[in-house]
């Protein structure tokens, strides 16, 4: 008598096979079809600036930073990288008068803005007042954090002038020049050399010029 297989018996062995016959066909998903930009392309937002007086556009990745962007794109390499976490002062630009952390913000963010860098405050051939003035003083070393140190002094001069109190102003009707109000301001530029007292000198002098 002939035995008849049945047909809903299914072995081990023609499952595997069959497994091992669709993984072998082509697996093509509706993401992996579509094309796709480039990845440096995928992020990439226009940006206008005014740099140093210079109108300057850019197309940059969302996530660069505005020291990045000065320092990659645009080839301003005064300001520095020190931490690139906001904490030595080293990248301290003028943005629209006010100094900022150029390592913490995005270039994105200031579209329109007018950016002035170490470069922009004086040349060689003539200096800034400030500039000058860390000369004189010998307010340097090494000179690493130099750049963010001016940029910072030239604003500090500037929001001492408007009026704006610190932590330290005793009278917030009557902001003044001191040595205190310059280093509770100047606190967040860090001088891994400890040129601080040669920093206050220069920063004086220029006060009392009325120069900066």
């Amino acid at each position: 008598m002939k035995v008849v297989d049945d047909p809903l018996k299914v072995s081990r062995r023609s499952i595997l096979g069959g497994s091992a016959a669709i993984c072998a066909l082509p697996q093509i998903s509706a993401a992996a079809a579509a094309p796709r930009p480039p990845e440096d392309k995928m992020n990439a937002i226009p940006v206008k600036l005014k740099v140093n007086g210079k109108d300057v556009r850019l197309t940059l990745d969302s996530r660069t930073s505005l020291l990045d962007a000065l320092r990659e794109h645009l080839h301003l390499t005064g300001s520095k990288k020190g931490c690139d976490h906001g904490q030595c002062g080293a990248c301290t630009v003028i943005v629209e008068g006010r100094r900022i952390n150029s390592c913490l913000t995005l270039a994105v963010m200031h579209d329109g803005d007018e950016v002035t860098t170490i470069e922009g405050l004086g040349s060689a051939e003539k200096l800034h007042p400030m500039q000058q003035a860390f000369v004189v003083q010998d307010g340097f070393q090494c000179g690493y954090c130099t750049p963010g140190q001016i940029c910072s002094a030239v604003a500090v001069l500037d929001e001492i002038k408007a009026g704006i109190p610190s932590h330290v102003t005793a009278d917030l009707n009557q902001v003044s020049f001191s040595d205190a109000e310059v280093r509770e301001r100047m606190s967040g530029n860090i001088c891994r050399c400890a040129a601080y007292p040669n920093i206050i000198a220069a920063i004086r002098d220029v006060a009392d010029g009325g120069k900066a």
